[in-house]
């Protein structure tokens, strides 16, 4: 069946792990048709979490793809992972849905991942509803878990459904939008409806009351009438439902049981009638700050908002069609590195099973294989037209782990893998540190970097190791000190000769020139490892020809590169080069930086040398009955408590810590405040290390010199 944009709804099932969207997608597959059998998470033979490693973890770590049909609607599944690892899944996922589904455990409520959720929700400003699940389980608590939703998430979630039972004994939904009852067979599936029974009427009035203001209230046309009949027809209580949810003005409530299938035909039901289409969405921002509206009638353009690479298939670009008509056999263009893509094949998809279709519409969300030149967050425009999307906003990483091979030869086939998956993981970020002579891969978490690890041995048959990844100390020193050094090689022929004294001080902007000396010449040099070396050549007589001051600063600068105390990169120092002695056959480049190196270190060890580490500026949400225990771990990371506030329905604590104390901090703070924490960080400054640790740096760098 060929569907128009209006008729197209694009959902994304979200939820902490454990509320069940898999099984939800089941059932909603099944109701309609597409499957006839429903599978089950613990028998690994969903439709959604197919691929191996899910089934291993029996969690779903990546989005899958399906489609229904259903009544005049084509309905686009997102099953997006409920782990905060894999956030970026939901970054991406909200991009391109038009409606938010979030499943909430009818045993647990409103658990921490629904509320970190909740922020991308509110984000995409995205119609949402709430579905309370596992109401057939025998610690389900529908009050409480509606109480919860009220609390977190406002007034503006109203239930439109309450059971009658819940438990083991659950079966009959109360319906206060249609006002009725469904009665379900133990099987599930399609219930029998009967009329409410009278002891329910007064609870399910004054809930469809309470939809019927919230439906009335964002439409004056529907106001009035509301005022004039005292309530709404269901044809302008379903228009009003819809103005409300694309408003943000109401999150309606159902009930579900989605591992007997009890529900799901009545929220598919009312995702076809309410929720809205991508057309009706506000259009999609433009790097250009203009909008593009969803509609079959303009150019075609194309979004990529999630590629992953398949064994034996290669890269798969899931892409969603946001203006005009995608044909089998299109060529767009790239928007960001210009470089044309056929689209010869591309599919609609239930999980790892993929339909041919010709043509996709406006709105649609499809899969392509083998596009060469595009990846995440690329734009594809028909030729001629320059658009470009706005990018999706991925979370920034949050653990930093070191890695190198098992085997010290396979170092360079474990980066171009773990490049492989960066290219499909933007929430992924592999850096060569040139500082930390080390490679860094950042990640959203352990077990994010935990799947990484797998994915590498399955794929490549390599062994990754994680260890701590160095901090990027600093030295300088603390007062003044004078040093000279003299080079001198004969060995036949030509030998070297240099001979050069200076003196080394901290260094500031604008402090006043050395004094007794006479500056001819001065160099600031801004340092890649940030901070500076200051270069004053402060000769007179001749004694040195200041051809060499190159070849002098050079020298200093490679033994700044490696410090004397820790290895670590030197910053903030003035070198004044004011006596020294040269030789008119022997002297040459290499003489002079080989005793301006020394001499540097010799001057640098009298100079009261100090050994300076990054502290980042911490920023932690957490609820208010985990702050004792996080302020407690803060304290034995050496953090500097800067302030405290209240964000939301968050505490929010402002610390300073030491980066050698961050390590790890994520899985610290998931486990100190049962996943219900997060935090932001970000560099503050550099600041002295405390004496008892900088001996313990200075020693163990020895030791590992010493071999």
């Amino acid at each position: 069946m060929k569907y128009t944009t209006k008729n197209l709804r694009n959902v994304v099932l979200l939820g902490h792990s454990g509320a069940g969207k898999t099984t939800f997608s089941e059932c909603m597959l099944y109701e309609a048709g597409e499957i006839d059998r429903r599978g089950r998470v613990e028998d690994n033979n969903t439709i959604s979490d197919f691929t191996d490693i899910e089934q291993e973890k029996q969690h779903s770590l990546i989005t899958s793809l399906m489609h229904v049909d259903w009544k005049d609607s084509k309905i686009n599944i997102i099953d997006s992972p409920g782990l905060d690892d894999f956030s970026g899944e939901i970054a991406s996922s909200m991009k391109v849905a038009a409606t938010a589904a979030i499943l909430l455990n009818a045993q647990n409520g409103v658990e921490v991942g629904t509320e970190l959720i909740w922020d991308y929700v509110d984000q995409f400003h995205a119609p949402t509803i709430f579905i309370i699940n596992q109401i057939d389980h025998e610690k389900a608590d529908y009050d409480m878990t509606l109480e919860q939703a009220q609390a977190r998430f406002g007034n503006k979630v109203l239930p439109v459904q309450y059971p009658m039972e819940q438990g083991p004994g659950f079966h009959r939904i109360v319906d206060a939008l249609r006002m009725v009852m469904y009665v379900f067979s133990d099987e599930g599936g399609k219930p029998e409806k009967q009329p409410i029974p009278e002891s329910e009427m007064k609870r399910a009035q004054e809930m469809h009351n309470a939809l019927v203001e919230a439906a009335a209230e964002n439409d004056e046309s529907l106001m009035e009438i509301f005022f004039e009949e005292g309530t709404l027809s269901e044809e302008e209580l379903a228009e009003g439902l819809r103005i409300a949810m694309a408003k943000h003005e109401i999150f309606p409530v159902f009930i579900t049981s989605a591992t007997r299938n009890m529900g799901s035909g009545r929220i598919m039901g009312f995702i076809n009638d309410i929720a809205p289409s991508p057309a009706d969405r506000k259009p999609v921002a433009l790097e250009s700050g203009g909008e593009l509206a969803c509609t079959a009638e303009d150019d075609t353009t194309v979004f990529i908002f999630k590629t992953t690479s398949e064994p034996r298939v290669g890269m798969v670009s899931y892409f969603k069609v946001y203006s005009g008509v995608l044909r089998r056999g299109d060529e767009l263009v790239n928007a960001q590195n210009n470089t044309a893509e056929r689209f010869s094949q591309f599919f609609l998809t239930n999980g790892k099973n993929r339909i041919p279709v010709n043509e996709l519409k406006a709105g649609d969300i499809g899969v392509a294989v083998k596009l060469k030149n595009s990846h995440t967050n690329n734009t594809l425009n028909a030729e001629g037209v320059e658009r470009v999307i706005r990018p999706i906003e991925f979370p920034e990483p949050r653990v930093h782990v070191a890695v190198k091979a098992e085997n010290s030869q396979d170092m360079e086939k474990l980066v171009k893998a773990l490049h492989q998956i960066e290219e499909e993981d933007p929430t992924l970020h592999l850096e060569q540190s040139a500082t930390l002579k080390q490679t860094i891969l950042h990640g959203q978490g352990q077990l994010h970097l935990d799947i990484v690890k797998t994915r590498i041995a399955e794929e490549t048959g390599l062994n990754i190791l994680f260890e701590a990844p160095r901090v990027p100390y600093r030295e300088t020193i603390t007062r003044q000190a004078e040093a000279s050094y003299r080079h001198k090689k004969q060995s036949g022929g030509a030998g070297q000769f240099a001979e050069l004294a200076m003196r080394i001080e901290p260094w500031q902007e604008g402090m006043p020139d050395p004094e007794g000396l006479n500056v001819r010449n001065i160099e600031i040099e801004d340092l890649p490892w940030g901070g500076q070396l200051a270069f004053y050549w402060c000769i007179v007589g001749g004694a040195i020809d200041q051809k060499y001051s190159n070849a002098i600063k050079k020298g200093i600068l490679q033994r700044m590169n490696e410090g004397p105390l820790t290895g670590s990169n030197c910053r903030d120092i003035r070198v004044s080069i004011f006596d020294g002695k040269m030789h008119s056959v022997d002297s040459n480049d290499m003489a002079f930086m080989i005793a301006s190196s020394h001499a540097f270190h010799d001057a640098f060890e009298q100079a009261a040398p100090k050994l300076m580490e990054p502290l980042f500026d911490v920023d932690i949400l957490c609820p208010e009955d985990t702050m004792g225990d996080i302020m407690s771990d803060l304290q034995t990371r050496r953090a500097m408590i800067m302030g405290m506030d209240t964000e939301g329905h968050y505490q929010k604590i402002k610390a300073r810590v030491p980066l050698a104390e961050m390590y790890m901090y994520s899985s610290a703070l998931r486990s100190l405040s049962q996943g219900r924490a997060k935090f932001h960080r970000s560099f503050a400054e550099y600041a002295p290390v405390q004496p008892e640790v900088q001996k313990q740096l200075i020693s163990r760098h020895r030791e590992q010199v010493a071999g």
